[in-house]
């Protein structure tokens, strides 16, 4: 009796089969290849791909967890829950305040450029006596289309502190980047310009000289503005 008794309170087996590792390794290996095609060949950019890269962590995490860390099968199966939920909090509560303290911390410690495009944004063309770059005044608006495969104008000519609006006229995603392709440049601190249909997005001409622009989603739509005095 005393045998029966004690294989009916056996602990369930930390280890695996052949055939799970197997399962999870393979997993593993899918989880981490897409995000790094996606980075590769840009398929996804901004903010998109920073949520699916975090999106394939978790489900990594969750694989090595089942198939290879087994948690939750050891004698001590509460005892290790509780330490790994700690374990978790601890660690997204750690770089959900880096990430806030890096974004507040680039808002007010940027490069030139960029603080130059937050005072253009609230107006401030100068503190203290001290010229921003930002323009006091704002000329004439442009405005380039961007539908069924075209880009109309392909060349834009403007003042020194008019405005340029990108206007999409299509159902898909379009997201404006400066410079040649693959090349990405920032122009008046801004890199990338998301446009959704009907939506246009506007930037204020502060900087002269001709610069090229492109659809970081689609490269072969292309052009230029050239701003002057």
């Amino acid at each position: 009796m005393s045998s029966t008794h004690s294989t009916k309170h056996q602990p369930k087996s930390e280890h695996g089969t052949t055939e799970s590792y197997v399962i999870g390794f393979l997993f593993s290996i899918v989880f981490t290849i897409i995000p790094y095609l996606l980075v590769v060949n840009r398929s996804v950019s901004g903010s998109a791909l920073l949520a699916t890269i975090l999106g394939f962590a978790v489900l990594q995490m969750i694989i090595q967890i089942l198939f290879f860390l087994h948690l939750g099968r050891g004698p001590k199966p509460l005892y290790n829950v509780v330490f790994f939920i700690s374990t978790v909090s601890i660690i997204l509560v750690v770089i959900g305040g880096s990430l806030f303290i890096m974004k507040h911390l680039h808002y007010n410690m940027s490069p030139t450029e960029v603080t130059k495009n937050r005072a253009e944004k609230e107006a401030i063309y100068q503190v203290g006596g001290k010229k921003t770059g930002a323009c006091q005044a704002i000329g004439a608006n442009h405005k380039v289309t961007i539908g069924d495969g075209i880009v109309n104008p392909l060349h834009t000519r403007a003042s020194l502190c008019d405005t340029l609006t990108f206007i999409s006229q299509d159902n898909t995603l379009h997201e404006i980047t400066f410079g040649p392709h693959p090349r990405h440049d920032t122009y008046a601190g801004e890199d990338e310009l998301p446009l959704r249909k009907g939506r246009g997005n506007t930037i204020t001409l502060n900087q002269l000289g001709t610069y090229q622009f492109h659809d970081h989603l689609h490269p072969e739509l292309s052009g230029e503005f050239a701003v002057s005095p």
